[in-house]
């Protein structure tokens, strides 16, 4: 007991940054594995690294199947590992919030994100920081989570009708323009949907997409999405995410002091932004509800007899990385099951690739659930699930975080009506409980009189 007690004296502060050491670790682990399996070596992982920073990202591009799961899986720890050396730089504490982002940032390297189109935005942001005389740190965050638009970077490198150098130029003043714009952009989006969309930089990111988009068609430049996906589910990828979450939630429960019932306090939060389970209810319930529902979203792919693609997989990384922030299993659960019911009214099915994601990332949308009750989840999961097949078109799929899109456009939609709706009934419950607090003090001075 007492090395046990000296240990976690010594973890204390840095449960969090170890435990995301150790992930990007993995994705190391994972790529040297896979670059023996798959024949070729280093080189050819680094030939896989080359040609995802010269390809395309919109969506669907599916690093798996693009270059195999060695380089995919490398590109991954070199974005994650970027993410967290400016986290050491700026001395950021790792808190709820950090695990969004990093989780957020190593599950999209597997499927649009490079450790190239990402620095042009996390430059702007930079530039926003230093304009406004303040630290980088202060919006750290808003920069990874607006490396969303990634893609768009990539893609005017080839669509712009210059030459190449002068379109590199300009894509790299287009991504450095973004990370400018979301930091203000953002805390007004966040307003719109009053803190129901847990993806709100998705949302707020969604909006510039559309408009460079629009400005793109004017001069007759067109983006079209892309369909590059992996079919199957390899045993060793459901083996290796169990693991890892396993591993996450027994770190969680030793943290916890093997108290495993912490994890209820959590489950009590609606889930609305800002929720910080970290600061709210300390890190060790916190990791265990991060396992939960990254086994809860797994086993769904895996019921419904999806694919561990690498978009799905990043999926389910994000799912991870936002219980920390908001979704727990008792508020994710309904939305989950609204995108899957979705599938018996509409023309898709639960294993169409957009709605395999629809439903993992309908951890966005868990709070409205959380304040409103499993109807309403349930509601907000089937009209995402309409949404979020459309949105796409709308920027030409140079918006990686569709989903959080969709999300954003779900709880303006469902919120307002649902808060007057809620409203009016508390009104009228206080209004009856009033009344017969009346009518008991009227019965009791009776009672005194008599």
């Amino acid at each position: 007991m007492e090395d046990g007690r000296s240990i976690r004296e010594k973890l204390e502060g840095r449960e969090l940054r170890i435990f995301c050491n150790y992930s990007m670790l993995l994705l190391f682990a994972a790529g040297i594995i896979n670059m023996e399996a798959e024949g070729g070596g280093v080189l050819a992982a680094a030939r896989g690294l080359w040609t995802i920073v010269v390809s395309r990202d919109a969506l669907i591009t599916d690093y798996f199947e693009l270059v195999g799961y060695g380089a995919a899986f490398w590109n991954a720890f070199l974005v994650m590992g970027m993410g967290l050396w400016l986290l050491h730089r700026e001395k950021v504490r790792f808190t709820g919030l950090t695990m969004a982002a990093v989780f957020i940032n190593a599950g999209y390297a597997l499927w649009g994100k490079n450790p190239v189109n990402i620095l042009p935005i996390l430059l702007g942001t930079y530039l926003y920081a230093m304009v406004h005389g303040a630290q980088l740190s202060r919006y750290i965050y808003t920069g990874f989570f607006g490396t969303s638009l990634a893609p768009l970077v990539t893609e005017l490198v080839y669509e712009l009708p210059f030459d190449k150098w002068v379109n590199l130029l300009l894509s790299i003043a287009a991504g450095i323009l973004i990370g400018f714009i979301l930091p203000g952009l953002s805390v007004h989006t966040a307003s719109m949907h009053m803190g129901y969309n847990l993806f709100n930089v998705g949302f707020s990111a969604g909006i510039v997409a559309f408009v460079i988009v629009c400005v793109l068609k004017s001069f007759g430049i067109e983006s079209q999405s892309v369909m590059i996906w992996r079919s199957g589910r390899p045993f060793w990828i459901a083996a290796g995410l169990y693991g890892y979450f396993a591993s996450a939630f027994l770190y969680g429960l030793y943290l916890a002091r093997w108290d495993i019932k912490s994890i209820l306090k959590i489950w009590k939060h609606p889930g609305r932004a800002v929720a910080d389970f970290v600061l709210m209810e300390g890190v060790g319930c916190t990791l265990m509800n991060m396992a939960l529902v990254g086994t809860v979203s797994a086993t769904y792919i895996l019921l419904i007899g999806g694919d561990f693609s690498g978009p799905m997989v990043g999926a389910i990384l994000t799912a991870f990385g936002f219980s920390a922030f908001g979704a727990h299993v008792r508020n994710y659960f309904p939305v989950l099951l609204g995108v899957f019911l979705s599938t018996f009214l509409n023309q898709f099915t639960p294993v169409t690739p957009g709605m395999q994601l629809a439903a993992v990332f309908a951890v966005g949308l868990a709070p409205l659930a959380g304040r409103f009750g499993v109807f309403a989840g349930m509601v907000a999961g089937m009209l995402h699930a309409a949404i979020v097949m459309c949105t796409s078109q709308m920027y030409g799929g140079l918006n990686l975080y569709n989903n959080g899109f969709s999300a954003g456009w779900v709880a303006i939609i469902m919120v307002p009506g649902l808060e007057s709706f809620t409203t009016r009934m508390n009104e009228e419950k206080r209004m009856n409980e009033e009344k017969r607090k009346g009518k008991c003090f009227m019965n009791r001075k009776k009672q005194e009189k008599s």
